[in-house]
């Protein structure tokens, strides 16, 4: 999958957001493809420190949580870790982070802060975008 690129924007809140996008990034990425997140709006949550609190599954979904661990599915915080390790760009909205009122050292270690043109830059070459 030389040369491919995977744009994802993650811009709604919960548990089940941050599993797609932390899901289809790494695993885009174990593919050989480039893959960067634009985090904005509620996504943001996905990548802040306090993001075990902030980080729910949706009413009527609760059951999930039993077979995620069934399954062995990685928790968020060592998918963001895979993520990172496999060198995908995470990159935080700038306008989003102001707007909030938030500042970078409210994120995890490892990503950027960036506009919606530093995520375009890379979007405008990918063969696949998805919004989460």
């Amino acid at each position: 999958m030389a040369n491919k690129k995977v744009a994802i924007i993650a811009s709604s809140p919960g548990l089940e957001t941050a599993y797609k996008a932390l899901n289809i990034a790494t695993s885009a990425a174990a593919l050989d493809a480039e893959v960067a997140i634009f985090f904005t709006f509620e996504g943001l949550s996905i990548i802040r420190k306090d993001a075990e609190q902030m980080l729910k599954l949706k009413p009527g979904n609760e059951g999930l949580a039993e077979g995620f661990k069934k399954v062995h599915v990685p928790t968020v915080p060592q998918l963001l870790d895979m993520a990172k390790e496999s060198g995908v760009r995470m990159i935080v909205c700038q306008m989003t982070v102001d707007v909030m009122g938030l500042e970078k050292d409210h994120f995890i270690d490892g990503v950027e802060l960036g506009g919606a043109a530093a995520f375009l830059d890379f979007a405008f070459d990918a063969q696949v975008t998805l919004n989460f």
